[in-house]
Parts: C-alpha cells; sequence; structure tokens
C-alpha cells in the first residue's frame, strides 16, 4: 500500500513539472520582428490583372500564360507599396517606360479622316490599236505592274500591217539601194507608228531580227503601279482610246476629312500636320496639307481637307481610318503622356521606375493638356522614369496586396 502511494505522488510531481513548463512563454525579440520584410509572389494575366494564381499556370478567361509578379513593402520609404519584376515578367507584361521632359501641351484638334488615293499617281491603260484582247497576264486588282511588264496581248490586223510595213522598208533598204529613195526614213517612220501602236524598243528589234511578223503581240506596261481596276476581259474586242485598266501609285497617299466652316481659316495648305493610324498601333507620320476645298458641302456644310502623306513601304492602304492632329501652339512644360496617368477619386498617380528596377505609385498633379501629354504641376521632375504602358497591371497588383487605400497612403507631392 505504501509502494502504491508513493508511485502516485511520483506521478503527480512528474505532471506538476510538465504543466508548469508548458505554461512558459518563449519572449519574441523586438529586433528581430523588425528586421522581417513582407515578400510575396502572384502569378497574374498581362491581359486580365484581376486574375491572382498562386501557382504557375494559365490564365481562365484567355490561356496565356501567367506571369510571376513579386511585391514588396518599402517599409523605409514611408510604407509606399513597389513592385518588383523580372526582365522576362517586364517583356510579358508589356511594361514600357518613358523619361520624364519638356514637351509640346498646345492645344491641338484631331480630326477623323479615311486614307484614299492620290489621284495625281492614278494611270489609265488604254488600247492603242482596235483588235481583240487575246489574253490578260493581269487579272487581279490589286496586283501590282511595273514598266516592261507584259499586261496582255492582242490580235490586231492594223497592227500586222505595221509590222509588214517596217520589213518591207527593211527589205528593200537592203535589196534596191535606190540612191533617190530615202529608206531610213521610211523605216524610222514604220518604227515610229509601232512605237505608237504599244511596241516597246526591244519588241521592234526582235522583229526585225527574226524578219517574221507575228499576229499576236502582247502589249508591256509604260507604268508603275498598282492594278485598281480591270474593264475589260479576254475575247473582248477594243477600239482605239478603250480603256483595259487602270492603275494607282500606292507610295503616296491622300488623308481626307472634314472641317466645320468656321474652322476653316486656321489652316493652310503646307502646313504639316501628324497622322496616326489605329489599324498600325497608332504610328504617326508627317503629312502635309495639300488641299482645302474652297467650297463648301451644298448639303452638309463642312468643307474638305485633304493631307498628303508618304507610304513608301506600303503598310498604309486605302481605306484605312487615320486621326489627324491639327493645330496647337509651341507651350512647352515638363509633361507625361496621358497614356501614364491613373485618376481615381483620391487623385491622379503614375508609377515610377526606382533606381533598382522596382516601380512605386506617386501622386501628382496635372494641368490642362492636349490629347498626348499633361502638364506636371507637382510630383515628378525632370529625368524621372514613368511606366506609359502597363501601369494597369502595376495598380491592380498593388490594390490587391495592399489594398485601395494603402496604396496611395504615405504619398506626398
Amino acid at each position: 500500500m505504501k509502494n502504491n502511494q508513493i508511485k502516485y505522488l511520483l506521478l503527480a510531481f512528474t505532471a506538476t513539472i510538465i504543466l508548469a513548463a508548458c505554461k512558459q512563454k518563449v519572449p519574441a525579440k523586438p529586433e528581430t520582428m523588425d528586421m522581417v520584410k513582407k515578400s510575396n509572389a502572384y502569378y497574374t494575366c498581362s491581359m486580365h490583372p484581376q486574375i491572382h494564381e498562386d501557382h504557375p499556370g494559365d490564365c481562365p478567361i484567355c490561356s496565356m500564360k501567367l506571369i510571376k509578379v513579386e511585391s514588396t513593402s518599402n517599409m523605409d520609404n514611408m510604407n509606399i507599396p513597389s513592385l518588383r519584376l523580372t526582365a522576362i515578367q517586364v517583356q510579358l507584361a508589356d511594361i514600357q517606360t518613358d523619361t520624364v521632359r519638356e514637351q509640346n501641351i498646345g492645344d491641338q484638334k484631331t480630326l477623323t479622316g479615311t486614307v484614299t488615293t492620290d489621284e495625281n499617281k492614278a494611270e489609265d491603260i488604254s488600247a492603242r490599236i482596235p483588235g481583240r484582247i487575246q489574253r490578260l497576264f493581269v487579272k487581279t486588282i490589286g496586283e501590282k505592274i511595273g514598266v516592261g511588264q507584259a499586261i496582255y496581248s492582242i490580235y490586231s490586223e492594223e497592227l500586222l500591217e505595221a509590222e509588214r510595213e517596217y520589213l518591207l522598208a527593211s527589205q528593200q533598204q537592203k535589196q534596191l539601194n535606190n540612191p533617190d529613195v530615202d529608206y531610213a526614213q521610211l523605216i524610222d517612220a514604220a518604227a515610229h507608228k509601232l512605237q505608237l501602236w504599244g511596241l516597246s524598243q526591244s519588241q521592234i528589234k526582235t522583229l526585225a531580227s527574226s524578219g517574221k511578223v507575228s499576229a499576236i503581240v502582247p502589249i508591256l506596261s509604260k507604268v508603275n503601279g498598282t492594278v485598281s481596276d480591270i474593264m475589260v476581259r479576254e475575247g473582248d474586242y477594243v477600239t482605239e482610246g478603250m480603256p483595259i485598266m487602270k492603275t494607282q501609285g500606292l507610295n503616296r497617299l491622300w488623308v481626307e476629312a472634314q472641317l466645320y466652316a468656321n474652322e476653316t481659316g486656321n489652316y493652310k495648305e503646307n502646313n504639316i500636320v501628324k497622322v496616326s493610324f489605329p489599324d498600325l498601333d497608332d504610328a504617326l507620320i508627317k503629312g502635309k496639307v495639300e488641299f482645302i476645298n474652297p467650297e463648301l458641302s451644298a448639303t452638309s456644310k463642312v468643307d474638305l481637307i485633304r493631307i498628303s502623306i508618304p507610304n513608301p513601304q506600303g503598310l498604309i492602304r486605302p481605306g484605312m481610318q487615320a486621326y489627324i492632329a491639327i493645330g496647337g501652339g509651341n507651350s512647352s512644360s515638363l509633361a507625361v503622356p496621358t497614356s501614364a496617368v491613373l485618376t481615381n477619386g483620391k487623385g491622379s498617380i503614375v508609377y515610377v521606375k526606382n533606381t533598382d528596377g522596382s516601380f512605386s505609385p506617386r501622386m501628382i498633379k496635372t494641368g490642362t493638356g492636349n490629347q498626348n501629354y499633361l502638364p506636371i504641376l507637382s510630383g515628378l521632375n525632370s529625368g524621372d522614369v514613368v511606366v506609359i504602358n502597363g501601369a494597369y497591371l502595376l495598380n491592380s497588383e498593388a490594390i490587391f496586396k495592399n489594398g485601395s487605400g494603402n496604396t496611395m497612403a504615405g504619398m506626398k507631392m
């Protein structure tokens, strides 16, 4: 009995020691906690920034590959959140930056126009002689043709007779050699007639060397251009002067737009303007005001303005939409592209690229600019690098991590 009591006492003593040990707490070291920095990674879609995953994969909306975004809290910069992306992530998210500098912020008017062909560059290819179209070598509108290229062949009795006259004059010069007859003049006259009827110098030389006439003769192009219309088909009979096809020179085009009557006095011919094309990723080129119609439209009371633009690479095509930036003064100011500025109920911000490669929001104040640039009243300095494409993606990540209220917290002008 005594032994059992001793065992119970030992068990109770052991339990008391264990309970006392469990109640002890290990104190956290304040200096260790101060050194902890938050660091998290997200996987999001560059096209749909609302998608947030904790693992790599594909976007559930567009199936694009998700990109990894690492965000850290900058504890040394008044708790302003920053985002850090790798070079590959920047490329996948299409993050583009630009340097803050002086820009022209003068008022501009933007006109919507349409690209048309330059009628001054149009060429009509007409039949030089009556006959039957035996074959068309160019059958498709939009096909490019060059000087010396065969475009159709024709059967013509008149052309056949002119070939015989040329060969006869050449044979008489060789065989008769009559001093009273100017055979050279006869040969030149016959050759000139063949040229007027569409034969080239090389074709005439081939005729002279072969000594044989041909009932079907290919007609070569005398112009460079793009075929815009074909008026005949194989087997059609044509008369002299009848149109065969029409070409356009697309290396220079027109952009036509309309102005109200009270605006025409602000613009003059030969003024240089900027033209952009939404179908070509807003590619911007310079054009020249070539024509302002002195007469208003009888129905709409608007005026036509025509801009001449170069098209050396052939990327601009008739029918495309174009935006024409006209007017504006030479007012310069420290400015950023309008695409860089994000505005909400609390103000305007831009995302600045830091020297360590991370991105941070910066609150700014802007003035009144134009469609391209906004003047900076405060918040940025010349030389700062701001995000001009992809700022919405960065802002979405910042809001998701820090909340909409914390995104702009701690920022000063």
